[in-house]
């Protein structure tokens, strides 16, 4: 019976494994160093490499590498090899402390470290910080944003809207509905700067407002088709007015369903809009959840025509505006190409369980 080379025996001591364990619990330990950690900790437990992989999710390989590797040199073995040059003059716990400070502390009278605020609190220069910053991924500058929705119905409009986009009805026509309400109709103080070799288009940083409009748009999920209007306000009123538009582009066929995609905007769900349903029973209407407006597909084209025609267009009235606008709608439609939505309910779903597991 042929057999793979005899594993190296590994055994671990008391602090090995406290130091091993710790690095794996804190939720703010790099996460490579944390992996191999898990590694050998699976390993010491008399797992075989193929077992730890599979447990893990990684390569057979990797396993082998680093179990290789902390046998050799134990704790210090799991710390990345240093490159060719000059022999390096920080240690592992130094390194170790920099990143602790950097994901658990804040400088004082401050909200983020810099490397040099950094390098003055750990005696070394600002370019080895940025060095050692650099090799965790690390960018403490740098800030996003997010919002989790507390709907009590989250996982129930996720499954409806999802099921919309990837299987859809037979004979039914699927449209994301919404506004892009207080469009300004911005121009610059003083003429464009056009683009030239060497050098990018410039404008003022300074403008002037010439009022405002909002863009009603329809997103045909199957197509990639936009109906669109633009009115001065975004009332009940004027969402009804556009509902009079959908019906009249829609096709007028038989037992044809149109299931309407909408976040829960007030205007939304006025008894005006309630009644205009009920004069058009083929219509029916699927709310996203709360704060979650990146399950409404219609958002992306208002990001792509905010792009490419608004926020870099002049405009000297709010006419100048809306004709710019209506115009990207005819050149879109003329070859329109529909967004592609991958993400099942269950993938979406297990995202939002790690966030908020993580935090």
């Amino acid at each position: 019976m042929l057999t793979g080379r005899p594993l190296k025996e590994l055994i671990l001591s008391d602090d090995e494994r406290t130091t091993l364990e710790q690095w794996t619990r804190r939720p703010k330990s790099a996460q490579r160093l944390a992996l191999r950690s898990r590694i050998v900790l699976a390993c010491a437990s008399g797992l075989s490499n193929t077992q730890v992989a599979k447990q893990l999710g990684i390569t057979l390989p990797t396993v082998g590498k680093w179990r290789s590797r902390f046998v050799e040199d134990r704790l210090d073995g799991l710390v990345d090899e240093p490159r060719p040059g000059p022999h390096r003059s920080v240690t592992n716990a130094q390194v170790e402390q920099i990143i602790a400070k950097t994901l658990e502390t804040k400088p004082e009278a401050a909200t983020h470290w810099s490397t040099r605020s950094m390098a003055k609190v750990a005696g070394l220069s600002f370019s080895t910080i940025g060095r050692i910053w650099r090799a965790f991924g690390l960018q403490p500058h740098r800030t996003d944003t997010f919002k989790l929705s507390t709907d009590p119905l989250f996982i129930d409009k996720v499954c409806d809207v999802v099921g919309l986009y990837m299987s859809p009805p037979e004979n039914a026509l699927v449209l994301c509905v919404d506004e892009k309400s207080q469009i300004q109709a911005l121009d610059r103080t003083q003429p464009l700067l056009p683009l030239g070799p060497g050098q990018v288009e410039r404008h003022t940083h300074d403008y002037a407002r010439y009022g405002t409009t909002s863009l009603f748009a329809a997103l045909n999920v199957a197509t990639g088709e936009i109906i669109g209007k633009c009115h001065a306000r975004h009332r009940q009123q004027e969402f009804v007015k556009f509902l009079d538009v959908i019906d009249s582009k829609v096709p007028k066929e038989a037992g044809l369903t149109i299931h309407l995609v909408m976040d829960n905007y007030g205007t939304h769900k006025t008894p005006k809009v309630k009644r205009w349903l009920l004069r058009h029973p083929e219509y029916q209407l699927h709310f996203i959840p709360t704060s979650s407006s990146w399950l409404n597909q219609v958002e992306r084209f208002f990001a792509e025509i905010t792009e490419k025609r608004i926020r870099r267009g002049a405009f000297r009235s709010v006419q100048a505006l809306e004709q710019a606008i209506m115009e990207y709608l005819d050149n879109h439609n003329k070859d329109p190409k529909p967004f592609v939505w991958t993400a099942t309910a269950e993938k979406i779903l297990e995202r939002v369980a790690g966030v908020c597991k993580r935090i």
